[in-house]
């Protein structure tokens, strides 16, 4: 931080901080947790079933109230939910790690989950009010980025360190002065603001409808695993998760305050670039997930190796994020290095379905670490094409949503991918392949989807979305007037 910089500047880069550090607890807590997996199920006696759950009951709260903690950010205002989000993720965190059997450690986790939704929900829409310049907020939105796409990696080396070392209880304790020292901070540098009220409505039966059917969809795509794509269980509860949502649409086109007001969507840079992320996320928390299974199961490879094997990729992304992506975009503006970003990931993950069964490291593993880097390129763009068409009075909700796809994204790769993953090891093993030769052959098939779908998110960019501010032909003028309305606030939102 420069020592001439103006108050108002040194005030906006600390909250910024703030917000990065709060963010990077809880993007940490999602990924250490898994290399602590099996000193946990030893200690606490999880069924290899039930052992899943340490994981699922944070995914399913965390991505079912995204949403609707947005809108309340929306309603009761941004800082008060972000602090009480953090308050509660740093309190079911010492639960975390003082549990004593399965039920109290999932149940610990799921309120951690509601924590998390609460933070995270309003953080990216607390940034774009905050730095309203788009250079500031380019450079902002890479910092935001940097921290989640290497948060995750990071967490998978930092867990394995903490339960090697002292044991996995600290992989929650260690959220307690990181949490506590964020909250107190945010009271100090982020600007109080009062939200819109609660009377300016808060749409109970839209919150009931569309929690509901979040937390049902998310539980859905985990038990595949268990069930099958196919099965009744399976198809049953997507139904039902989808009649659900299908019922929150029509609310949100009837009611007079809905809690995600449909006018966003007529953005395209709005829908398409959530449904993007859908995409992207999808590939990225594949190719996270399963090249650690690759490593581990086919290699040989520790937990803490493991994660210093991910650490090029993180590394690459981190530096992407925090020192390129801004002047890149600022330069080629953003839908172009989004599409950058896509190839370069879609690169990165084609090469994995080559990978050998006796790999080196540095010959087989490495170049796609660095490739994978284009994620940094494509998400710090991705953020800035998905928040454009939000003013400031959408603003919170315009980040839930982002959030929300970005967890439901996560949460439909890992399942989709481990499943053909697993699917296709076990018709190789049929046919006669040895175990790491069929485990290679089933991680080929999902890296190979996975880069499908950074192309088909390719496509979509290329198609749908459109430069802030930048001409399109003939239809210029109608887009214009589309952001425009996107752009205004359904209330006046106090300064």
């Amino acid at each position: 931080m420069s020592p001439t910089a103006p108050p108002a500047s040194r005030s906006r880069r600390a909250a910024l901080i703030v917000l990065c550090a709060g963010m990077l607890m809880i993007i940490l807590d999602g990924s250490i947790v898994t290399v602590a997996l099996p000193a946990i199920q030893d200690d606490l006696g999880f069924s290899p079933a039930g052992l899943t759950w340490t994981v699922n009951a944070y995914m399913i709260a965390f991505g079912g109230l995204l949403l609707l903690a947005g809108r309340l950010g929306d309603l009761i205002g941004h800082k008060r939910m972000f602090i009480a989000g953090l308050l509660l993720f740093t309190t079911a965190s010492l639960l975390c790690g003082l549990s004593t059997g399965p039920e109290m450690l999932i149940a610990a986790r799921f309120v951690q989950g509601i924590g998390g939704a609460m933070a995270s929900a309003v953080s990216l829409g607390m940034i774009v009010t905050l730095f309203p310049e788009p250079h500031e907020r380019g450079k902002a939105i890479g910092a935001f980025s940097f921290v989640g796409a290497t948060g995750a990696s990071i967490g998978q080396v930092l867990g394995g360190i903490l339960t090697e070392a002292i044991g996995w209880h600290w992989i929650f304790f260690i959220n307690l002065p990181i949490g506590v020292a964020a909250a107190v901070l945010a009271l100090r540098v982020l600007d109080s603001d009062r939200g819109r009220g609660l009377r300016a409505g808060a749409d109970a039966l839209g919150a009931l409808l569309v929690t509901a059917g979040l937390m049902l969809g998310v539980y859905t795509i985990v038990e595949t695993g268990r069930h099958g794509w196919g099965s009744a269980r399976t198809l049953g509860l997507a139904a039902l998760a989808i009649l659900l949502l299908t019922a929150f649409v029509v609310r949100q086109a009837t009611a007079a305050t809905p809690l995600l007001p449909l006018r966003m969507f007529r953005s395209r840079n709005v829908s398409g670039a959530n449904l993007i992320q859908i995409l992207l996320i999808s590939a990225a928390f594949g190719f996270q997930i399963l090249v650690a299974l690759y490593m581990q199961n086919v290699l040989g490879y520790g937990a803490l190796r493991t994660g210093l094997a991910l650490l090029p990729a993180a590394m690459t992304i981190g530096a992407v994020s925090l020192g390129l992506s801004a002047r890149l975009n600022a330069r080629f503006g953003e839908r172009t290095m989004l599409l950058a970003g896509l190839v370069l990931v879609a690169a990165g993950l084609s090469l994995l379905t080559r990978l050998p069964v006796e790999a080196d490291y540095v010959v087989h593993l490495l170049p796609t670490m660095l490739l994978v880097g284009g994620f940094g390129l494509a998400i710090s763009a991705l953020t800035s094409l998905g928040m454009s068409g939000a003013g400031p009075g959408d603003a919170g909700v315009a980040s839930g949503l982002f959030n929300t796809t970005q967890q439901v994204g996560g949460a439909l790769g890992v399942a989709v991918l481990s499943t053909l993953a697993a699917t296709r090891t076990e018709d190789l093993l049929a046919d006669g392949h040895g175990t790491a030769s069929a485990l290679t052959g089933g991680y080929h098939l999902a890296f190979g989807i996975g880069a499908g779908l950074a192309v088909a998110g390719f496509v979509l960019a290329a198609t749908v979305l459109r430069q802030p501010g930048a001409s399109a032909g003939p239809q210029a003028p109608e887009a214009a007037a589309t952001e425009e309305t996107t752009r205004e606030p359904a209330c006046p939102t106090p300064a």
